[in-house]
């Protein structure tokens, strides 16, 4: 019989989660995090992985990105934004290891002004699909009506951004248009692209989350909340789905309400259902 005085893992890992969110800014050892944790330092890794679906130190880089984001907008001059996110040089804010903001901080306060986003538009099975990446990754894919309107989509969402038209037929951003595609019409797993994750702390730790999520996986909010170490967030969650600006890539199409129903989809439910039945009829979902 368990000892109901003794903490489930689940409470101590969220407990973990907190306690780095409150001391994000400060340098965190794995050891002193297990050891609150009550695990080794390998278990306390892994399983907080398993539950997060981030590691510990990305979980950090998570909460200190939105303490960055959040003084870089209020106006902060950069150095001392990066000291109150506990980050004392600028490597650790946009280095190319782990950047943590997908261009460099004032740009970013900037509204991205000075950076330039390839972007790509093509007529799939689904209808017109934009995808645009920066120099870190995908940063936009949306399915639209046409060409026309989700490049006004793309420039309301990067309004300080040069937007520069790729070659269809060449280069990186045309063989991930093709690798999605392909996906798309059922001959394909979904692709493992690099991204260029955007918004909140809370946000991010979404989208991440269902990134880990396997093609042919069905989870609902609840399951979100809970695999970030959130429990009772499950509105937030559900929001956060709906903010993802990166269709399939971070598939938010996965995710559905707590009584099997498909709940919403920011490009439609029945493109919603379609993907699914599409994904689950894939050999690697069987």
């Amino acid at each position: 019989m368990s000892d109901p005085s003794h903490p489930s893992l689940t409470a101590r890992l969220e407990a973990s989660a907190r306690y780095i969110s409150a001391h994000a800014d400060e340098p965190l050892r794995l050891d002193t995090l297990a050891a609150q944790a009550a695990l080794s330092r390998w278990h306390f890794q892994r399983r907080f992985k398993a539950h997060f679906g981030v590691s510990p130190k990305q979980y950090q880089d998570g909460c200190r990105q939105q303490r960055l984001r959040a003084a870089l907008r209020s106006g902060v001059p950069v150095v001392e934004a990066r000291l109150d996110a506990g980050l004392s040089s600028a490597d650790h804010v946009y280095g190319a290891a782990t950047p943590l903001l997908g261009m460099p901080a004032g740009r970013y306060r900037r509204g991205g002004a000075g950076e330039t986003l390839h972007y790509l538009c093509h007529t799939t099975i689904e209808g017109p699909l934009l995808m645009a990446a920066s120099e870190v990754g995908v940063c936009f894919a949306e399915f639209g009506t046409d060409e026309t309107s989700l490049i006004t989509q793309l420039a309301h969402e990067f309004p300080q951004a040069t937007l520069q038209p790729a070659a269809p037929d060449r280069g990186a951003l045309a063989q991930w248009m093709a690798a999605l595609n392909a996906h798309l019409s059922g001959t394909r797993p979904a692709p493992d692209l690099p991204v260029d994750l955007r918004g909140t702390a809370f946000q991010i730790k979404v989208w991440r989350f269902l990134r880990t999520l396997p093609s042919g996986a069905r989870v609902t909010y609840t399951d979100v909340a809970h695999g970030i170490g959130e429990s009772r967030a499950v509105r937030a969650a559900a929001s956060a789905c709906g903010a993802n600006r990166i269709a399939l890539l971070v598939p938010c199409h996965r995710v559905l309400r707590g009584d099997g129903g498909l709940g919403g989809y920011r490009w439609g439910m029945e493109r919603k259902r379609r993907l699914l039945e599409r994904e689950a009829a894939l050999p690697s979902a069987q």
